[in-house]
């Protein structure tokens, strides 16, 4: 059994409705049009046979006007003969053919009012079969959306990346403490290379003073 029954079914119904209702609202929509594509295909093949009726009506119709023109002539032809009882019989027949006229066009204004309402029907039916496909573009387009954040949302709470953070922390702490022991040894070594200097330093103003005082000596 179908979603919808009618034609009036889909052209009153409220999608939004049907679809926030719905379990599985992607496969709802899928649903949804593929009744409205068979729907639309049923009415607009019905249009097409009311249209074909309505021509062969049209036909008909212009082939009972000769007729009744021509039993018109026929009554004048008798007339013009003084066959009063001629001309009285054409006239009926014209009369006959006149009220089959009438139900003909009878039939043909109501094949119109068919058609009309039809008309209207396929367009608000279109309508609802252009939303629903917009519909299903847009859920489509969500669903692939919520489909990569789900992919994010699991990736960023796997247990695997999180082990490898805290890896990549562990080892960012012991490259760091590696660094603060070469920068402490390389501190050590400068202040033992400072003190050697300092002896350097010392031991040339002690050989500059005793130059000092041997010159000054030489002069007395």
């Amino acid at each position: 059994m179908g979603i919808f029954s009618r034609l009036s079914d889909i052209i009153n119904s409220n999608i939004n409705s049907l679809l926030d209702k719905a379990e599985d609202p992607e496969k709802m929509i899928r649903m949804v049009i593929q009744e409205m594509e068979e729907t639309l295909v049923e009415v607009r093949s019905t249009s097409a046979r009311i249209i074909a009726d309505k021509k062969e009506l049209l036909r008909r119709n212009n082939k009972l006007e000769k007729q009744a023109q021509d039993w018109q002539q026929k009554a004048e032809l008798a007339l013009s003969k003084n066959r009063d009882d001629l001309a009285k019989a054409a006239l009926l027949e014209k009369a006959s053919i006149n009220e089959v006229i009438g139900l003909v066009q009878d039939d043909t204004n109501e094949l119109d009012h068919s058609l009309d309402k039809l008309s209207s029907e396929i367009e608000q039916l279109q309508s609802k079969l252009n939303d629903a496909r917009a519909r299903q573009k847009t859920m489509m387009m969500r669903h692939t959306a919520t489909k990569s954040r789900q992919a994010v949302s699991h990736k960023l709470h796997n247990s695997s990346i999180d082990d490898a953070i805290n890896k990549f922390d562990h080892y960012e702490k012991k490259i760091e403490l590696m660094e603060g022991e070469i920068e402490a040894n390389q501190i050590g070594s400068g202040a033992i290379a400072a003190q050697f200097d300092a002896l350097e330093k010392e031991g040339k103003i002690d050989e500059e003073l005793e130059a000092l005082k041997s010159r000054l000596k030489n002069k007395k």
